[in-house]
């Protein structure tokens, strides 16, 4: 893409898109893009996209992030991988048009991400996007269950809504219930479903 060509959020995800594909590293996509498929569109000017990322692609897909305007070296996903830090995502901000994805890191360890990658299914959003991986909308509500109780950000308390009623009498509530008891957020989750009712 030419550097004076604007660059919306659906263009700019089909730039991550293609960049993954190009160094065969597997996704998920979360966050708003993902409530596009389960719950209410809202607008977002950045993404969020778990990453599979092994280290033998690590140089493969660092070349390919610069070949579409984004730089982020070796040695900083190398100490990502490597590192045992908080949860803090790699930024791939595309040069011209100030876009970012927050791309997390599969981690040994981290149970809720893994089920979360088994358990993606594959939505067609349509041209130009195509078919694509996002969180089921179980992992949707977990992730954003967490995000609100770190945050208190209305913004995923309206996700959540929109999903719980959007697929009504479609969601898995054994496996959401079982992973607020392990994760601790089981007051955050009532007040959801209190205000849902």
């Amino acid at each position: 893409m030419k550097k004076d060509q604007p660059l919306d959020i659906t263009s700019f995800l089909k730039l991550i898109l293609d960049t993954l594909n190009a160094a065969g590293v597997e996704y998920l996509i979360g966050g708003a893009i993902a409530e596009w498929a389960w719950g209410e569109p809202r607008a977002t000017q950045d993404l969020d996209l778990v990453i599979n990322l092994p280290i033998e692609a690590v140089g493969r897909f660092s070349k390919e992030l610069e070949k579409r305007n984004m730089l982020v070296p070796v040695d900083i996903i190398l100490d990502a991988i490597v590192e045992d830090r908080a949860d803090i995502p790699l930024n791939a901000i595309h040069m011209y048009s100030g876009l970012k994805a927050d791309l997390y890191l599969m981690r040994d360890g981290d149970m809720l991400r893994q089920s979360a990658f088994q358990r993606r299914i594959m939505v067609d959003y349509g041209p130009p996007i195509g078919k694509v991986y996002v969180h089921s909308p179980e992992d949707l509500i977990l992730y954003k269950l967490m995000y609100l109780g770190l945050s208190g950000q209305p913004k995923h308390a309206r996700d959540i809504a929109a999903i719980l009623r959007a697929k009504k009498g479609q969601l898995d509530f054994g496996y959401i219930e079982e992973w607020v008891a392990q994760l601790g957020l089981g007051s955050v989750w009532k007040e959801m479903l209190d205000n849902i009712v």
